[in-house]
């Protein structure tokens, strides 16, 4: 009975759970299908007359999002890819090579996750002037890279720790370099961690709005979440116009999830189960 019950409650909680998730969403959906005018007469909790996919259209042609799209690419792709290489690196490192500050070393790398952002604003600016990096791809490139580093490293060092150290042993006695045990032995085995911080990464990078309105001051340089601010008047803003465009910027990441699926509940269940 207790068993039963433990389990009636889990899935009630499951379900409200998810309940709770699905709706802001489905409301953000039925917002967006509805005409501004429509809204404005009845408000937004009231039965739809009509739907349209009118804003939808308005949305992608009245604030350049492909533009947008360009530009959250050209800044997620190497950002996404450097990251998992550089953490990559580093991980085996701490993880599989015996040396005296492998430990102070992912201490390194993971304690500055815990730095907020806000707090280096302002000498970063200065920096970013100085360097030439300041409203250029190349500098949210950079900046991405830095604030995801550790937790990358974090995630692979443990991941890699996992893996028996017999293969490197091995290895090691037929002459293979410390390259070649690393790019062509551990990181095989890695793919499904390396899957689910991809399909993370993506999610953090694309979606930041700190840094691309704090970093970029040319308004067809930034990425896709601030073409959202495009859409906003100042007195008046069309609520169901912005609900289009919110649900378009977040059509890739829903892409990148589908497509990585498999691999990202690989990667945490093999994650779980021997950590």
């Amino acid at each position: 009975m207790r068993g039963r019950a433990a389990r009636i409650a889990s899935t009630t909680f499951m379900i409200i759970m998810t309940a709770l998730w699905v709706t802001p969403i489905l409301f953000a959906l039925y917002v967006a299908l509805r005409p501004i005018a429509e809204t404005n007469r009845d408000g937004y909790v009231s039965l739809p007359h009509r739907l349209t996919l009118q804003n939808f259209a308005d949305a992608w042609t009245q604030s350049d999002m492909w533009r947008f799209f360009l530009n959250s690419v050209y800044v997620t792709v190497p950002a996404v890819v450097v990251t998992l290489l550089l953490a990559s690196m580093v991980a085996y490192v701490v993880s599989r090579v015996g040396f005296r500050f492998n430990i102070a070393l992912l201490i390194l790398f993971t304690a500055g996750n815990l730095l907020p952002p806000q707090v280096i604003i302002t000498p970063l600016y200065r920096i970013y002037l100085a360097l030439g990096l300041y409203n250029s791809y190349a500098g949210l490139i950079v900046i991405n890279i830095s604030f995801q580093l550790g937790f990358c490293v974090f995630v692979l060092s443990n991941f890699m720790k996992t893996l028996p150290t017999e293969m490197d042993e091995a290895a090691l006695l037929d002459g293979a370099s410390l390259w070649t045990r690393y790019w062509r032995l551990t990181m095989p085995l890695c793919r499904p961690a390396l899957a689910a911080l991809a399909t993370l990464l993506t999610t953090w990078i694309y979606n930041d709005f700190f840094w691309a309105i704090t970093l970029i001051s040319t308004g067809d340089r930034r990425p896709i979440t601030s073409a959202l601010a495009n859409l906003q008047g100042q007195f008046v803003a069309n609520q169901n116009l912005i609900a289009a465009a919110a649900l378009i910027a977040a059509t890739p990441t829903l892409v990148v999830y589908v497509l990585l699926q498999k691999q990202f509940i690989a990667g945490l269940s093999l994650g779980s189960s021997k950590g």
